[in-house]
């Protein structure tokens, strides 16, 4: 299985992040990357399938694209969501294989496998989701120096 995003996706997506406001208009984005609005929707339209972009109306009724902290946190529960769906699909074909065949146990390992995965996701996620919200230089919990990045870490 591959994971990553489309390259015009991923163009879209850190020219959001770049910028201060951490919102463009279709146009905006077309003109700073220098591709045709065809490309920018159809961008757009995959970063919204995944949540990780949100579409507001402006003063002026121009759509405009906005990350910001909560869409990572967003992001990260629909996917771990998304394996849900898997489980329940994988958990049926036991049912159907019957619970003693090699078939059924190899289903009900991936089962097993992504409902542990799902929740360990979702965890770290409610365990994080105050890191999004904390001002660069500062610990989340305020009572101490901030930790380090990794590659503060590897100097």
């Amino acid at each position: 299985m591959a994971s990553g995003l489309p390259r015009m996706s991923a163009r879209v997506l850190t020219c959001l992040f770049t910028t201060d406001t951490g919102s463009l208009t279709a146009s905006e984005l077309g003109q700073r990357l220098q591709v045709s609005p065809a490309s920018i929707s159809k961008a757009i339209a995959f970063l919204e399938s995944q949540s990780l972009v949100r579409r507001v109306r402006d003063e002026r009724r121009r759509n405009r694209y906005v990350v910001d902290d909560e869409l990572f946190y967003q992001a990260t529960i629909a996917s771990a969501r998304s394996n849900d769906k898997l489980v329940e699909t994988a958990r049926q074909g036991v049912a159907v294989l019957g619970p003693h065949t090699p078939a059924a146990a190899r289903l009900e390992n991936i089962a097993r496998f992504l409902d542990f995965i799902s929740e360990s996701i979702t965890r770290a996620a409610e365990q994080a989701r105050e890191v999004l919200h904390t001002a660069p230089g500062t610990s989340p919990d305020d009572t101490g120096p901030p930790r380090p990045n990794r590659a503060e870490q590897a100097d």
